[in-house]
């Protein structure tokens, strides 16, 4: 099933940085915590833990084995963490090496996702042949998703999210991307910022709308070419893993497959997210080491 998980941690959390108000009920320690960490080192979890530790513990309930974490050049925090510390629970058969993705000279920030996971395949050449999962560190993705990833035998395929089931904010959730499909559900094409005819056009017959939390399965070997093809984004200046995927669909027609679930997926984008992540992630699991559903 190969068993090989990209966790892309390499960004600057500038949104997570950018707020100057503190939100309500939420320790000053932890404010702090997210002026100066990866997001995803943040300890909103019990007793301080981070929220990375979840997702990798249910990486590891899900199968995966084969862990490569996305850092930032001048991440300390995480390459520590997962190097030198004993992180409980996490010790079931995961092995996380790490790929740094550089910002190059005259830039603030990476070149983006595909950028960032073109960085992670160049640092395991031994997956070639191979099929790996790729997703977001700061999203809490379920045990059940990375699995469904796990066993699917397309070249391709990502998690198809009914917008329905995610509970943010409207204005947040008309910002995901939304996804085209075929009859049999392969992926047509990926519609970032939709519009609301977008939108209506690629509702189903009941209703719902397929949008994408940037979680996906690829083969290696089919998925490389496009991340050094992919051109640059117009406006954000980098090179997006979405737009490499468009690619993949439009030149390679029934490749990506697309996988429907109905559940929301924790996020933690911006201080306003700290409370709702915590309280999630205590009601979510118990012991330390345990995996959520």
């Amino acid at each position: 099933m190969d068993p090989n998980l990209v966790i892309l941690a390499g960004g600057v959390s500038s949104r997570m940085r950018r707020a100057a108000a503190r939100p309500d009920g939420i320790d000053p320690a932890l404010i702090r915590e997210a002026d100066r960490k990866p997001k995803s080192m943040i300890g909103v979890g019990t007793g301080g833990r981070p929220f990375l530790d979840y997702l990798l513990l249910n990486a590891a309930a899900a199968g995966y084995r084969d862990v490569v974490l996305v850092v930032g050049q001048s991440d300390v925090a995480m390459r520590t963490h997962y190097t030198t510390a004993t992180v409980e629970g996490l010790s079931n058969g995961l092995r996380v090496s790490f790929a740094e993705q550089p910002i190059p000279e005259g830039r603030t920030k990476p070149l983006g996702t595909a950028d960032a996971l073109r960085w992670a395949l160049r640092s395991r050449p031994d997956w070639s042949g191979s099929r790996f999962t790729v997703c977001n560190s700061d999203n809490l993705y379920s045990r059940e998703a990375l699995q469904e990833l796990l066993v699917s035998e397309y070249p391709g395929a990502l998690i198809d999210y009914d917008r329905k089931s995610l509970q943010f904010d409207r204005e947040r959730i008309e910002q995901f991307a939304v996804l085209s499909k075929d009859a049999e559900g392969f992926l047509v094409s990926i519609i970032e910022k939709p519009s609301p005819e977008e939108v209506r056009a690629l509702t189903g017959p009941d209703g719902r709308v397929g949008v994408s939390m940037n979680i996906w399965r690829f083969d290696y070997d089919l998925i490389m070419p496009y991340l050094a093809r992919v051109p640059l984004h117009p406006v954000r200046k980098e090179y997006e893993l979405p737009t490499a995927v468009g690619m993949l669909a439009a030149e390679h027609p029934r490749t990506v497959m697309t996988i429907p679930r109905a559940e929301h997926v924790p996020d933690l984008t911006s201080r306003d997210d700290l409370a709702a992540v915590r309280d999630y992630l205590h009601r979510a699991f118990g012991a330390p080491g345990a995996a959520s559903s």
